[in-house]
Order: C-alpha cells, then structure tokens, then sequence
C-alpha cells in the first residue's frame, strides 16, 4: 500500500464505529452481506435498450451469490431473441457481480441485469421473507401452463380505434362488437395449450378446437371482425 507523504506524517486515531454493514432480508434471514457470496434471492427486473426499440423482463433466481437459474424474456426487437439465447447460455453458473459486468449481448437485457442487481445486493428480492427462498425452477412458474411469456399486443388508430392482437388468454382471432362498435369481448386461441395438443398427437384441428375460448360479452356482439384484416 502507497501512502502519501501527507498521510504518513498524521498521527493514528482509533475508528470507533466499526459495527458493520446494515442486515438485508434475505430468504427469511437477516444476513450482513460483506462478500458476493452472502447474496441469495429471486427477482424480476426490466431493461431497455439505447434507442428504446425494445424491452427486456429478466427473472434470477441467486443461491450464495451464484445464478441458478435464469428466465429471459424481450419484446420489441427481433434481435433481441437471438440476445436472449445468447444470455441464457452466459448467465448461468456466473456469480451475479460477474453477471454485472459480462456483455450479455443486448443493451436491454444488459439493463435488466443492472437493475436486478440493485435490486438483489439491497435485499428488495420477491423472496426476501421466504424461508429458505423458491427453488429453482420458480422462475419457469411464471409462465404458466403453456410456457409461454405473458404478452399483450394491441394496435390502435384515431381514425379505426383499437385492435386486440394478442393478450394473456392468447392470439386473438376474433373481436366482438355492440350496436356503438365498442369492443365488448373476444375469442382466442391459447397457443401453448394448441401446441402442446399437436405434440402429444391430437389432430390440429381438434387442438385449435380444444384451445380454443372467448371472453367478455362475445355472445352478445352484434358484430364481429378478425382484428388483424378488418
């Protein structure tokens, strides 16, 4: 250690404070985190890119400072996909301060990994007060039966209105309408739960049928229009 000639001169005075850093709630514990392994904890946070084209929602699930498990989801960029099977193959395995500072490919889910890391080093994690934590796999839960991200698409003009395009239920393939032409409900087709039917054999018809639903007042509509060429 170089110390200046400054320094050198003064004379020692004891540090009375010394009582170490403040307890952050980690899976049901209070822990005093001095060290990368003294972080554990699962949380979401979200990301952008520079040009704000597209976003990323990163899910970590972290045991003793190491990333178990990691869900990547982005919307908006079509580059953003590949960036994502990139960073899903990166972040695993790493501690999450090398997580910090490794280029994960895109800007949004670089963006993502910063928040989270703020939001896991200060103890603000979804598992905070849960003994022990969640188990990995927790994140995979997220999505569902279907294994499908939960996406919303809706397009709208001033001059045409809305367009439902996609929401939680599923695609939608029709939109119901009342005697004001306001949307009053809809039907769509889940996608994992049709998919998932083909895999297992069942005629892709039937699986359309079978994942197939409505919702809202779709049977009171005085009109109905496929959203995506009406």
């Amino acid at each position: 250690m170089i110390y200046s000639t400054e320094v050198e001169n003064m004379c020692p005075v004891a540090k009375a404070a010394n009582h170490g850093p403040a307890p952050i709630p980690e899976e049901g514990k209070w822990v005093q985190s001095k060290e990368i392994k003294d972080i554990s904890g699962l949380t979401h946070g979200i990301g952008w890119c520079a040009p704000q084209q597209g976003t990323c929602k990163l899910t970590l699930n972290v045991k003793n400072g190491i990333i178990e498990e990691a869900l990547i989801e982005t919307v908006g960029c079509s580059g953003m996909t590949h960036s994502a099977a990139m960073a899903g193959e990166i972040l695993v395995g790493k501690t999450i301060l090398e997580a910090l500072n490794t280029d994960l490919v895109c800007d949004a889910i670089n963006t993502a990994m910063r928040e989270l890391f703020l939001q896991i080093a200060y103890g603000r994690t979804q598992s905070a007060f849960s003994e022990d934590g969640l188990p990995i796999g927790a994140g995979l839960e997220d999505l569902g039966k279907g294994h499908r991200s939960q996406v919303g698409t809706i397009y709208s003009t001033k001059s045409k209105g809305p367009r439902y395009l996609e929401l939680t239920e599923g695609y939608i393939t029709e939109l119901g309408l009342d005697e004001n032409n306001e949307i009053i409900g809809y039907k769509y087709i889940n996608l994992g739960q049709m998919i998932d039917d083909i895999k297992a054999g069942i005629d892709p018809k039937e699986a359309i049928d079978n994942a197939s639903g409505q919702y809202g007042r779709f049977d009171e509509a005085v009109k109905t229009i496929d959203p995506r060429k009406e």
